[in-house]
């Protein structure tokens, strides 16, 4: 199959909610409200009809895919509304007051995986049990397991995630005389994220006028610390990313390429973020599977098939981003949420949202779907995303998560921000994030 839109993608903060930001247009709907329930969720009427409600964020595809019309047509009594907000940051302290007063909630939440370990150690209570209602065992093995209690309670089901790869622009690569074709790429970043910095350095000896080598040395960060089984926190909940082996290598990295400047230094989704794309100045991103449908989006027709998708530096696979579906267990129709729930996370629904919106499926049933198998994206010079992201899945370690990762990433991104923009000393950065840091969580 080959993917021809311009795709809309959301932006996830996944594991990385700090450079992220979050900015992107989503369509901003609201629910039906009532005077019951201010979440415009219905009961059963005296025809039976329901009216289920499902609160996101940026912009999890179901309406782009037609799921939330086909869901009606094969159940009439079941209409459905979204919710949407477009920054994650707004919609969860809000879900968070919600589920504190147990009022306000959807009969749906999304939850975005830099949360779901702070809701599965604080707030598992307030959510119904999905363990008896989905297979776990459908959805690539670390992903369940993001939303499971130690005693195994489900609290949420898997949407997407975010497979590496590296996206680049082959003009650019051309005109600075290096190779283009993504199986050479891929092959000249093999040895792991050194090997991209020495791609960058070869670069910058031919650069064209204007251009950079990278959008964000915060972005190859998160790439580099998500590649690592153990990131922020060890499995006993000790947070440890003071002396974390995969902290220590991003942040040298990071650093080393604010040096060498081989970084724009633009921190991701923000305007001038999206400007250089427009003008073509970036010439590689950090490429989670839902970062292509931003830059196509962005960078505009004027690029498309100047860019290309390589396989993700290293050998070993990593995952930035993702999201889930939970039932609060005070909702007013937990058992119809339930199915709706188990119906969008389905494969086929999955595959559906990646045709319409490029996010990557989590439940592993899709992979084998032709809407995902043989995808190719066009604007991207037709790279094999089914293929290249579906193997990089099924190998990514099982993360450990902690309840505070989004707030230790955003204070370690910022910090490379600095350094980047700023010309700060790593040493004096460094100090700064784990200062911040250390406020928050003690």
């Amino acid at each position: 199959m080959r993917i021809t839109r311009t795709v809309t993608g959301r932006s996830r903060r996944a594991a990385v909610l700090a450079t992220t930001g979050l900015t992107v247009s989503a369509l901003l709907l609201t629910g039906c409200s009532s005077d019951s329930d201010p979440s415009g969720s219905t009961g059963p009427d005296a025809n039976g009809n329901v009216t289920l409600t499902v609160a996101d964020f940026g912009q999890f595809g179901y309406k782009e895919a037609g799921l939330f019309a086909k869901y009606h047509e094969l159940h009439p009594n079941i209409t459905v509304k979204e919710n949407v907000t477009a920054d994650e940051q707004v919609y969860y302290p809000k879900f968070l007051q919600q589920l504190n007063t147990g009022s306000g909630l959807a009969d749906i939440q999304g939850i975005e995986v830099g949360r779901v370990k702070e809701l599965v150690d604080t707030k598992a209570d307030a959510f119904a049990d999905l363990a008896g209602v989905i297979d776990a065992d459908q959805w690539v093995g670390w992903k369940a397991l993001q939303a499971t209690t130690n005693d195994g309670k489900v609290i949420g089901a898997g949407t997407d995630i975010g497979p590496m790869s590296l996206c680049y622009r082959r003009d650019l690569f051309e005109q600075a005389g290096l190779p283009a074709d993504r199986e050479e790429v891929a092959a000249k970043v093999a040895g792991g994220w050194d090997d991209y910095l020495e791609l960058g350095e070869e670069y910058r000896k031919k650069a064209p006028k204007g251009t950079f080598y990278m959008d964000s040395a915060s972005a190859m960060y998160n790439s580099v610390v998500s590649s690592n089984e153990e990131q922020y926190y060890a499995k006993d909940g000790k947070a440890i990313y003071k002396d974390s082996a995969g902290v220590k290598a991003g942040w040298n990295l990071a650093a080393e390429a604010a040096e060498k400047d081989l970084t724009a230094g633009l921190a991701q989704f923000q305007d001038p973020w999206k400007a250089a794309l427009r003008k073509g100045t970036v010439a590689t991103v950090a490429c989670p599977a839902w970062m292509a449908a931003q830059i196509a989006t962005y960078a505009g027709d004027e690029f498309k098939g100047k860019w290309d998708i390589a396989r993700t530096p290293g050998e070993t696979a990593a995952n930035w981003g993702g999201s889930f579906l939970a039932v609060p267990a005070k909702g007013k129709n937990v058992e119809e949420a339930q199915k709706l729930v188990k119906w969008l996370t389905a494969p086929e629904q999955q595959a559906a949202v990646f045709k319409a919106v490029g996010v990557f499926p989590s439940n592993k049933g899709a992979y084998e779907l032709p809407e995902v198998k043989s995808a190719e994206l066009a604007y991207f010079n037709d790279a094999p995303i089914g293929e290249i992201y579906a193997e990089e899945a099924q190998v990514i370690p099982a993360a450990v998560l902690g309840p505070k990762d989004g707030i230790i990433k955003d204070s370690i991104s910022t910090q490379i921000n600095n350094m980047e923009q700023r010309g700060t000393k790593p040493d004096d950065a460094w100090k700064a994030a784990t200062e911040a840091i250390d406020k928050v969580i003690g």
